[in-house]
């Protein structure tokens, strides 16, 4: 029995199912790449939708800071903690301030929940 012809036929048909297989795996990895850049930009979109603008501050100012404790009996007490002077800037809106009078709240801290600047 000569299977020349048939083994030579079933070389080309696998040889054509890989190709096709290939072709369609790319594609589908093309599609992926594009939907996961499509759900990024989105989730970008949502994340950027409420963020501000940092205020530059600089060495010298005074400023406010937020208290960021919360409990019984802090109803009625000031929201912000000052005034502070800034004694150096960290980078990433973070600075090192120092109390400036007598009040409540930390003498010495780094903070990057300033408030407001105190004109």
């Amino acid at each position: 029995m000569n299977t020349g012809g048939l083994d030579k036929l079933k070389e080309m048909v696998e040889a054509e199912f890989q190709a096709n297989f290939e072709a369609q795996r790319e594609d589908l990895r093309k599609h992926a790449k594009q939907q996961i850049f499509k759900i990024q930009e989105e989730n970008r979109k949502t994340y950027n939708l409420r963020r501000r603008e940092t205020k530059p501050y600089r060495v010298g100012d005074l400023v406010a800071i937020k208290r960021t404790q919360f409990g019984p009996n802090l109803k009625l007490k000031p929201k912000h903690f000052g005034p502070y002077s800034i004694t150096r800037a960290k980078g990433g809106n973070t600075y090192v301030v120092i109390k400036e009078g007598n009040h409540e709240g930390p003498h010495f801290t780094t903070t990057c929940t300033i408030t407001y600047l105190i004109t």
